[in-house]
């Protein structure tokens, strides 16, 4: 950390160093060159993804300065290729795009690839399914070059939504070619991403291994913790627990907490009582012997998950059980929808629905199958055949009471139902 440190004051004091008036005569114009400018670039945004969320300031003055300079430098400075490189990464590492335009608009010597700068702007501009073909092909064809690995990686970009299985092949193209890059950390978060879409669970989890083990201090890291819960939730019945414990493992304590009571929260949702029992438990070992503030949370959504279950008191006591003024407005909603549920589960019958409409057999006699055949064949007995009443709908045979108690207890129960429903569309959503 020490040595990456220095090297980073180094590349910030050659930055100021670019920007000196005073500093522009006495400093050898190929110090200026824009694939030396890159460098820094590049290794600044390395520093994000490893951890260094400081260096984001220092990011954006270096886009700045690069931009200068390509608009500025004399067309000369094109003859070296790895200035035109230089240009081109730069457009593909969150550049302004119009300085790519500007480029290949006065790019009268032809430095320029047109077929690559052809794909770059569709693709700038929000058009990149047009050329996708091409830039799959130009992607293959430039692999061995310092633009390959962002060209794969944009060009995964494109065919993630129509060809994930050429987006993946792209993505382990674009890792494999920078490994340790902001390009390698958003080819394996994105690959994660395809393997939760597609249902591929042991390529999601060999992804999400290597992920964990190298970036898990990227700014992006919470949103490949979402990814990684979806895998786990969606395959909750071959996934293995240990490959969980295994990928997670590279965490710290309080890390792993976070994550594991994510899984809990969706396997509760989605009703995976066993999951959720897996990720509670692990909250509460990892947080034994210390002040575990996940603790409470996690035992309401064990709870959550239990009320379907025999335990359904022990599953009540751990909803009710947290203040609800600690629960975010979520799970505040979360745990109203629970008690409700909770209720309709513990409340006892209603009498008046196991009732009988007909008198009882008060005489205690003996029915013979005449009789019995007689009583089944009277309108509105139990097993005959429904008569006919206006607007189509059939006689029940229940009272009056009878059935608007019924139809009380069905009406509120859809109610809920319909609430935990939306509930669970807008976690879906928010997810």
């Amino acid at each position: 950390m020490a040595r990456r440190q220095h090297r980073y004051v180094g590349f910030i004091a050659l930055g100021l160093a670019m920007l000196s008036p005073a500093a522009g005569s006495a400093q050898d114009p190929d110090d200026l060159s824009p694939y030396k400018m890159l460098r820094s670039l590049q290794f600044v945004q390395d520093s994000v993804v490893a951890g260094d969320h400081s260096a984001g300031e220092m990011q954006r003055f270096m886009l700045g300065t690069i931009d200068e300079r390509l608009r500025t430098a004399d067309t000369s400075i094109y003859d070296d290729d790895r200035n035109v490189d230089a240009a081109l990464i730069y457009a593909m590492s969150g550049g302004n795009p119009q300085t790519l335009e500007y480029l290949v608009a006065h790019d009268v010597n032809g430095y320029f690839d047109n077929r690559v700068t052809d794909v770059l702007r569709k693709y700038l501009s929000g058009k990149g399914l047009l050329v996708a073909k091409t830039l799959e092909e130009t992607a293959r064809e430039y692999r061995d070059r310092k633009i390959g690995p962002y060209l794969a990686l944009i060009g995964g970009n494109v065919l993630i939504a129509t060809k994930p299985t050429d987006a993946l092949n792209l993505y382990d193209q674009a890792r494999l070619a920078a490994p340790g890059t902001i390009v390698e950390e958003a080819a394996l978060r994105r690959s994660v991403a395809i393997c939760v879409d597609k249902g591929m669970l042991d390529k999601g989890l060999a992804y999400s291994q290597r992920y964990a083990r190298r970036f898990l201090h990227s700014p992006y890291a919470s949103q490949f913790a979402d990814f990684f819960v979806k895998l786990v939730v969606a395959h909750d019945r071959d996934v293995k627990p240990q490959d969980v414990v295994d990928i997670l493992s590279f965490m710290d304590a309080p890390r792993q907490r976070e994550v594991y009571l994510r899984i809990a929260r969706a396997a509760a949702i989605s009703g995976k009582p066993e999951l959720a029992r897996m990720a509670v438990d692990r909250v509460q070992s990892l947080g034994a012997g210390t002040d575990n503030a996940f603790g409470p949370l996690a035992d309401f959504y064990g709870g959550m998950a239990g009320l379907p279950t025999q335990d359904i008191d022990q599953a009540v006591k751990n909803v009710s059980g947290i203040d609800g003024n600690a629960l975010s407005p979520r799970d505040q909603a979360l745990q109203a929808a629970a008690r409700s549920v909770a209720e309709q589960i513990l409340r006892a019958p209603d009498p008046a629905s196991l009732t009988q409409a007909s008198d009882p057999n008060t005489s205690h006699q003996e029915i013979t199958s005449e009789k019995a055949a007689a009583i089944a064949m009277q309108p509105g007995a139990p097993g005959a055949h429904p008569e006919p009443v206006p607007g189509g709908v059939a006689s029940t045979g229940l009272s009056q009471d009878t059935d608007s108690s019924f139809n009380a207890f069905v009406t509120t129960s859809r109610s809920k139902l319909n609430e935990i429903d939306g509930l669970l569309a807008q976690e879906g959503n928010e997810q």
